[in-house]
């Protein structure tokens, strides 16, 4: 009952002002949306959440506990068709007399689901922050049992083996624009008129609800590359709400970028982070033999991709299964030593450590994660889904709906084939991945602006690698720019996506400071620190790992 007097006192009088009749020179009357969203709230601190035991498609142990949080499907009309996010907890392991809140956090996507994140409470990293703050994970709108999005049969997906050429042909192009053409027409068939509400504002406004529902009278947030975005969305709407919020790896805000610009620089920041790769990998040409220089290196992944488009490897992984393997080592150099010793294997004849990692048994061989996720970062707090389908659906539905996209193939076609002359590790993938927005039935959205004025927000964190290839550094610097008071801590020489809680001491001691004390670093007018960058990773061969008992993959 105190948090609904809480929010009941507060929420009472936005509301009464918000609807008050205008007057000669007055406001307009707001957005029915922006009503809708305060009524929601209301409703769910009056009628907060019962949590229990998780459902067993989480896969979650019995200390994590789950309810499910009911939100409009469209917000304009909060009386009409509701749906249900998955929402998981565990409470705060230390005394109630230290407990500072809630904790939410969303990994980005979009399609990811932060349903694990409150096991992160047995990381070291962690140990602080989940003594004082319940750890909160939840599926967003769409993914997985919160109301799901599909576009396609699960019979009809491409498992592989495909193509992945880097100078596609009159006819493969043709044919990918079909195939996006019948892919957005799916998403409208198969969802229906339910699809136009799966955007980025109502993340944003479900983030609103989720915040009310679990009894906060303001927000604590983190969020990883799209999770920054609606993140920010939110603290545009609901400056008075943010109590502590934490952008690591920050897509760009601009209105214009929204997307698809942000995914032309995305290619372009991947063909540096693919040469870092290849550099590192021919540092080490006494471990794997590709190469003694990044250009040696690149001509033995060619050599594979040739012999994998003649004899894919197992019947099951071609050129464009190799290449998603690798577009991983572009997300977190975590990955590089197992990639690395899986193509120096390959070219010795032994195709089987590429096998189980690009056509591990279960999944859809070549499925590309979305390009806004951070499949390696440091904290992802992202479950494995079952259905990579649904993450690619959510994916599509929330980039298609957000703003407006070229509808024209010739001008996609004009502008990628001039950028993959400078780019062409990633740049035709992108332009697949994105294509059905090209040919997407539901309204689009007008993207928010972005942007706070001085003292309208608390501080907040903003965490970024200096390299990193999903949302370019340039991206945080915006993001900065646009919340007035904000701080940025930067990784320098460090390409990581998603860097909290991970293997940077410095990162992690700003981020535990600001979460425990709200405290952030730098002086005004522009808040700024640097961390020198985590150790890269040692190289080790597949061999190596055999004798030491070490997995081979990850």
């Amino acid at each position: 009952m105190r948090a609904l007097a809480l929010f009941g006192a507060a929420g009472s009088l936005v509301l009464s002002s918000l609807t008050a009749a205008p007057v000669a020179g007055a406001l307009e009357a707001p957005p029915a949306e922006a009503v809708g969203t305060l009524l929601a709230a209301r409703r769910a601190a009056a009628h907060p959440p019962r949590f229990g035991t998780c459902p067993a498609a989480e896969h979650l142990p019995s200390t994590v506990s789950c309810a499910t949080v009911t939100v409009p499907l469209d917000y304009a009309d909060p009386d009409g068709p509701r749906i249900g996010l998955t929402v998981s907890r565990v409470r705060a392991s230390g005394p109630a007399s230290s407990r500072q809140g809630a904790l939410v956090y969303n990994p980005g996507g979009p399609g990811a689901s932060s349903t694990s994140f409150p096991l992160a409470a047995g990381l070291p990293a962690w140990k602080r922050i989940a003594a004082v703050y319940d750890l909160v994970g939840y599926a967003p709108r769409g993914v997985g049992s919160s109301a799901p999005v599909s576009c396609q049969d699960p019979a009809d997906r491409v498992t592989g083996p495909t193509p992945a050429p880097t100078e596609p042909s009159e006819v493969f192009k043709r044919e990918r624009v079909a195939r996006a053409k019948t892919y957005a027409l799916g998403c409208a068939h198969r969802t229906g008129a339910s699809l136009r509400h799966y955007h980025s504002l109502n993340n944003a406004r479900d983030l609103e609800v989720l915040r009310a529902a679990l009894g906060e009278p303001k927000l604590t947030y983190m969020g990883a590359s799209y999770g920054t975005y609606f993140g920010a969305l939110y603290a545009t709407l609901f400056p008075h709400r943010v109590r502590r919020m934490v952008f690591d790896a920050p897509v760009h805000p601009a209105p214009r970028q929204i997307w698809y610009a942000n995914n032309l620089d995305q290619s372009l920041a991947f063909e540096r982070r693919w040469a870092d790769f290849r550099t590192w990998i021919a540092r080490h040409d006494r471990v794997y033999g590709l190469g003694t220089t990044a250009e040696g290196v690149g001509r033995s992944y060619e050599r594979a991709r040739a012999e994998l488009a003649a004899r894919p490897a197992g019947g099951r992984v071609g050129p464009g299964q190799l290449h998603a393997v690798m577009l991983q080592a572009g997300y977190d150099d975590v990955f590089w030593p197992s990639r690395a010793a899986a193509l120096a294997r390959f070219l010795k004849g032994d195709p089987e450590p590429l096998i189980a990692l690009a056509a591990p048994a279960g999944n859809p061989s070549g499925t590309r994660g979305s390009a806004g996720a951070a499949p390696g970062a440091a904290l992802t707090g992202a479950a494995p889904s079952s259905d990579p389908g649904n993450a690619t659906a959510v994916y599509t539905a929330v980039e298609c709906n957000d703003a407006p996209w070229p509808e024209d193939f010739a001008v996609w076609d004009r502008d990628n084939t001039r950028l993959a002359r400078r780019a062409p590790f990633e740049t035709w993938d992108n332009v697949w991945a994105n294509l059905p927005c090209a040919y997407w039935t539901a309204p689009r959205q007008r993207p928010l602006d972005v942007r706070t004025a001085p003292g309208e927000l608390p501080p907040v964190l903003i965490l970024a690698a200096e390299r990193d290839a999903a949302t370019p550094y340039a991206g945080a610097l915006e993001l900065q720019r646009r919340l007035s008071g904000s701080a940025l801590v930067t990784e320098r020489d460090a390409g990581t996506h998603g860097i909290g809680g991970g293997g940077n001491a410095c990162v992690n001691g700003h981020l535990e400071t600001y979460l425990l004390t709200g405290a952030v670093p730098g002086k005004t007018p522009v808040r700024r620190a640097s961390c020198a960058p985590h150790p890269e990773p040692d190289p080790v061969s597949l061999e190596r790992r055999r004798e030491s008992g070490t997995p081979s993959a990850v």
